[in-house]
């Protein structure tokens, strides 16, 4: 039987990207003054009108129509309605709780050097080469039949088709461990659908309504494997949907190294107010195992990660794993907690 997996990806000028940006931004200006303040932003957009909701508790005071102007636009009107963190919320999580209950999930896979499925790896490079020619809106989409490319999608705002289509071919050409399989697909190529509802010029809150927390397949692993909590854009470190999520791919990572697996997936789960995983279990290629050794409080993995420095807009912009530049991309023999290297 042949199997088929697909995943996408979005540019940074995708409307729901450009929102994310904006929530993450605004938190990475708390924590710039403030290590320790609390942040839930939520921004929603499109169509020359702006909006930003939620809940901040800090010292710090940041200009945020800098932020906002930078990433959406000098022209677009804007909103902001942000209020203190709830008293009740607080006080579970001044005492070291977690902020909310839920349930977090990790993966880490061996089918490329990031450690992510290979249809996740493949539309976001896509993604990002076509990206680097026009810097606008765009999606791509890759499917693969087994372990062979059968078709790839590429809409991009600004491309001509043929020029469009003739980068994606030069992509497939020359990017690591895709020329392999690019002629083994349907006729010796894969079936490319380039701009398939035609050329478009009008792209981003110009076109469409973007809002935080929109792409969270994107965010995470691709849509063969699970999510589990809320999004990650705008909420400091506190809230658990973010870091304990942070902490479970960094397990996820540990584990792949420590039994040479071929496949691990990480669950952690909180209560609201409660400083312990209420459960912590890694399957690793099908077995099941408890998770030990790791400080899994909100507290101590804020710590183990390093999560409280200004870093998340970066997160925004290309997905949450696969990037070497956080701490929760390196195991625990690569990195001493706190993120600092060996």
């Amino acid at each position: 039987m042949t199997h088929y997996r697909t995943a996408e990806s979005v540019s940074p000028k995708h409307p729901d990207k450009l929102c994310d940006q904006i929530s993450d931004a605004i938190l990475d200006a708390y924590l710039r003054g403030d290590p320790e303040a609390r942040v839930a932003v939520e921004t929603v957009g499109g169509h020359g009108k702006l909006f930003i909701t939620g809940e901040v508790r800090s010292t710090s005071h940041p200009a945020l129509e800098p932020i906002i102007r930078r990433i959406a636009g000098d022209s677009i009107d804007y909103t902001i309605h942000l209020v203190k963190q709830s008293r009740e919320i607080a006080q579970g999580v001044d005492t070291g709780g977690a902020g909310d209950q839920g349930i977090m999930i990790g993966y880490a896979c061996d089918e490329t050097p990031e450690l992510l499925p290979l249809e996740v790896v493949l539309a976001r490079n896509l993604n990002q080469y076509l990206y680097a020619l026009w810097p606008h809106d765009g999606k791509t989409q890759v499917t693969l039949r087994g372990t062979e490319i059968d078709s790839i999608v590429a809409s991009f705002q600004h491309a001509p088709h043929d020029e469009l289509e003739q980068a994606v071919k030069q992509w497939a050409r020359t990017q690591p461990y895709v020329s392999a399989c690019f002629v083994k697909g349907r006729n010796g190529n894969p079936t490319l659908l380039v701009n398939p509802a035609g050329d478009w010029q009008v792209g981003g809150f110009d076109a469409d309504a973007g809002l935080t927390g929109r792409k969270l397949v994107v965010d995470n692993y691709g849509p063969r494997i699970p999510i589990g909590g809320g999004c990650f854009s705008g909420k400091d470190p506190s809230k658990v949907d973010r870091s304990a999520a942070y902490m479970a791919r960094y397990i996820a990572r540990d584990y792949i190294t420590r039994f040479q697996a071929h496949e691990v997936i990480v669950r952690l789960a909180y209560a609201i107010g409660y400083d312990k995983a209420v459960e912590a279990t890694a399957i690793v290629d099908g077995v099941e195992k408890a998770i030990t050794g790791y400080d899994l409080s909100p507290r101590g993995i804020v710590d183990t990660l390093n999560l409280k420095r200004p870093q998340y807009e970066r997160t925004a912009r290309w997905g949450h794993f696969g990037h070497p530049a956080f701490s929760w991309e390196y195991t625990a023999k690569e990195k001493t907690p706190g993120g600092a290297s060996r």
